[in-house]
């Protein structure tokens, strides 16, 4: 099983449903492979596809490679999954999707932050520090990563905030 034949079979299926796929591993487990997609979006509220999105995702996947010979005739086990609250934030879509979420930075001059995104845009993320906006452009960073928040009081409006860790099956 090619990773690139399936990504071919995959992609469409995906972006029909609104959503991308944001990576894809082919990975040996025995007589069998396993077939790992992480699929991304905005999905209904901008912030990353729900757990219906990702359903619904899934089974279309599956009907999918089913219909195609990609797989070949080995067996295969397939599982499907939002990109997941620990991939690193590379892209400024990634950022937005963040929107209200805690990041921590680590910065290209060696320097460290930590703020809750307010916004991004092409040039770089709008963070809340300690009380005032910071805006870092994405040149600046070289790593950032969500930080799981299990007691944040929820934001007006902010249903994310009340189980802690939306969506996230990792």
């Amino acid at each position: 099983m090619r990773t690139q034949d399936v990504r071919a079979v995959v992609t469409p299926v995906v972006e029909a449903l609104g959503l991308e796929v944001d990576r894809l591993e082919v990975a040996a487990a025995g007589r069998r492979s396993v077939l790992r997609i992480y699929l991304d979006g905005d999905g209904p509220a901008g912030r990353g596809p729900t757990l219906d999105d990702i359903a619904e995702a899934t089974r279309a996947v599956s009907r999918a490679l089913d219909e195609s010979d990609v797989t070949g005739a080995a067996p295969y086990l397939l599982e499907v999954s939002s990109r997941g609250v620990s991939r690193p934030l590379t892209e400024p879509k990634h950022f937005r999707r963040n929107t209200g979420r805690l990041v921590a930075l680590t910065l290209a001059d060696g320097g460290r932050t930590e703020g809750r995104v307010l916004g991004a845009d092409a040039d770089g993320v709008r963070l809340g520090v300690g009380g005032a906006e910071r805006t870092v452009p994405y040149p600046a960073i070289e790593k950032a990563i969500v930080q799981v928040e299990l007691n944040r009081l929820p934001d007006e409006g902010d249903t994310d905030a009340l189980v802690g860790v939306d969506d996230e099956e990792e």
